[in-house]
């Protein structure tokens, strides 16, 4: 296998909403990783499908959503099954907590919501959290969030405070960025206070 992967084995597939799947695998020791990055699992042949890390204590947890659009990550996520072999690179990504923010922001969709957890774990105790996801597929999440079927129209009605804040900004690739879009030209933030990770996107290669 490439050193660039690493792998495990599937201990258990179990559903933790009713369109979401945590993979969980084993014999992953030793994994640096920082709250809010991801993998890119092989989800067949040469097919890569990239997911956010829900948890990690000696074994690796993925949640997964079952996603209509029926793309290769949804028919592996579907199909595997406890004894089988994943292969996955190291953890990555730049959507994780940035510290001195006066506060956080989280926006996003049932996909932004997997990394969302961590890194809301990851936060002090007294750090403030708004946080508005647009989902029927209700991951346990250790902060209150504002669970919407309108994403920009409750980001829009959202009460903020008057200075910036950071804002974490996943799933649908349109969808973050017109949540960029409100923040920046809405709310006059700088563009540097967005991070933005878009997950996927209908019908586009790679994100579906």
């Amino acid at each position: 296998m490439s050193k660039l992967f690493l792998s495990g084995t599937v201990e258990a597939v179990e559903g933790v909403t009713a369109r979401m799947r945590r993979i969980r695998l084993a014999g992953v020791p030793d994994l640096r990783w920082t709250p809010g990055q991801h993998v890119r699992v092989r989800v067949g042949g040469l097919t890569l499908r990239t997911y956010s890390v829900w948890d990690y204590d000696g074994h690796l947890d993925l949640c997964v959503l079952d996603h209509p659009t029926g793309g290769p990550g949804t028919r592996w996520a579907r199909e595997v099954r406890p004894g089988q072999r994943v292969s996955f690179t190291r953890p990555d990504g730049r959507l994780v907590p940035r510290d001195g923010a006066p506060y956080h922001l989280f926006a996003g969709d049932a996909t932004a919501s997997v990394a969302f957890g961590p890194m809301m774990r990851a936060l002090p105790a007294d750090a403030r959290v708004y946080g508005v996801i647009e989902s029927e597929e209700r991951l346990p999440l250790p902060r209150e969030v504002v669970w919407t079927d309108s994403l920009l129209d409750m980001l829009r009605a959202l009460d903020l405070p008057d200075e910036p804040g950071v804002a974490y900004l996943a799933g649908e690739a349109r969808a973050c960025q017109a949540a960029r879009r409100h923040l920046v030209h809405d709310r006059g933030w700088p563009r540097r206070s967005t991070i933005v990770k878009p997950f996927w996107a209908p019908g586009k290669r790679g994100m579906d």
